[in-house]
């Protein structure tokens, strides 16, 4: 897949729920002119409790170094779980530049807010110790389900499942919660006379109108594994829940369809 722009939001390198495997498979199989990482990139606050470094996370921040290099433009938008870096407002570390917000201008004119969205959470800014609390619980539901995907496989359940997701929708404080984030945000997006807002920190990936703004929240790389790519003709378009398999079946009519072409010399 071939695409103008690539949003990525809450990968968490450094932590065991990153699900850094999935995440080189799916830049496998894309390539983007841009590549904005929208918070939440590397959790500093899981590191300071213990660091869990893999190979593969550390294939990550190679593979979006290499991308730049290469001339891919990757702007990274601190979140509050990597909020050192917004120390860092407009510096450039690898080609990758830091911004604490960006107005990103679409394939069809439409003006967004680029925000991880920590800001507008009165958790995260008013009582901190809870937000490091809830964050703990959190990472605790996201271990409980891989033991529970590990199980589905073993008895022939299909499709990936989600307990940390559940759980979200069940309680109906946390529902409010996300309707209050989301207004809050929109509000932000409104009153700056823009035309909608891409956004990350609350692991609930989606694309939605709200009162002619479009809210775009790209999810998370520990439970949902999805991503937001914007189209040559600036259409918004959200992937869901990456398997490595996803593309295999595409893939393989491809190397059939090359295989049955005659050779040229």
């Amino acid at each position: 897949m071939k695409v103008r722009s690539l949003f990525l939001s809450d990968i968490h390198l450094g932590t065991r729920g990153c699900q850094a495997e999935r995440l080189l498979d799916f830049l496998r199989h894309i390539e983007a002119e841009q590549i904005f990482l929208v918070g939440d990139i590397i959790d500093f606050w899981a590191m300071s409790r213990s660091i869990h470094w893999t190979q593969a996370q550390n294939t990550v921040v190679q593979k979006f170094l290499r991308r730049a290099r290469h001339g891919e433009r990757i702007m990274l938008i601190p979140g509050n779980h990597d909020e050192a870096l917004r120390d860092y407002d407009d510096t450039a570390f690898g080609d990758i530049l830091v911004r604490r917000e960006h107005i990103h201008i679409a394939a069809d004119g439409r003006r967004y807010l680029l925000i991880h969205g920590d800001q507008f959470d009165q958790v995260t800014r008013h009582h901190r110790w809870l937000a490091v609390l809830g964050d703990i619980g959190y990472n605790l539901l996201v271990r409980v389900n891989g033991w529970l995907s590990w199980w589905r496989r073993q008895i022939g359940r299909p499709g990936y499942w989600s307990l940390a997701g559940y759980a979200k929708l069940r309680v109906k404080r946390a529902v409010s919660f996300i309707f209050d984030f989301e207004d809050a945000v929109m509000h932000a997006a409104r009153e700056r006379g823009l035309d909608g807002v891409i956004c990350g920190h609350i692991h609930c990936a989606t694309i939605k109108e709200m009162d002619g703004l479009t809210y775009i929240n790209c999810g998370d790389w520990v439970d949902s594994c999805t991503a937001i790519v914007e189209h040559s003709n600036g259409r918004m378009e959200l992937l869901r829940t990456w398997h490595p398999s996803a593309l295999a079946p595409a893939a393989n009519d491809a190397k059939a369809e090359a295989a049955a072409m005659p050779s040229v010399s």
